[in-house]
């Protein structure tokens, strides 16, 4: 569900991706009912955004890569920029990034418009 307009997003995981979740769920002993990325603070039940954005600053640490140079955010958009990169179909990125207007797609991937839209006219999905 997308935080800001409260519309489902749709996204798909990688087989790899899959076997790690499985193997998360058997190991953390996660029943339906519970969230996939607890809250180690007793005030929230799930993975908070800050609590995310530590998790994710610690991996990148890790990498040995600058923190500057990668976010929650930048995650998000990441995957998105690729996609249209490869394909150069906006509206095959615009529900992924669940945007309901061609034109905050084309604002968000930072794309010139009169070239997104020549570009997403000649694509057919």
């Amino acid at each position: 569900m997308q935080h800001k307009t409260q519309r489902p997003v749709q996204f798909e995981f990688s087989q790899a991706t899959r076997e790690a979740l499985q193997a998360w769920i058997k190991q953390a002993e996660l029943r339906p009912e519970d969230f996939l990325f607890p809250s180690r603070l007793r005030a929230s039940p799930h993975l908070g955004t800050r609590q995310y954005a530590r998790v994710l600053g610690h991996w990148v640490d890790e990498l040995g890569l600058d923190r500057a140079d990668y976010g929650t955010h930048s995650m998000r958009r990441t995957k998105a920029t690729l996609i249209y990169r490869r394909t150069e179909n906006l509206r095959a990125v615009q529900p992924l990034l669940g945007h309901s207007k061609l034109e905050s797609t084309v604002r968000y991937l930072g794309i010139e418009v009169d070239d997104a839209l020549e570009i997403s006219e000649q694509t057919e999905i």
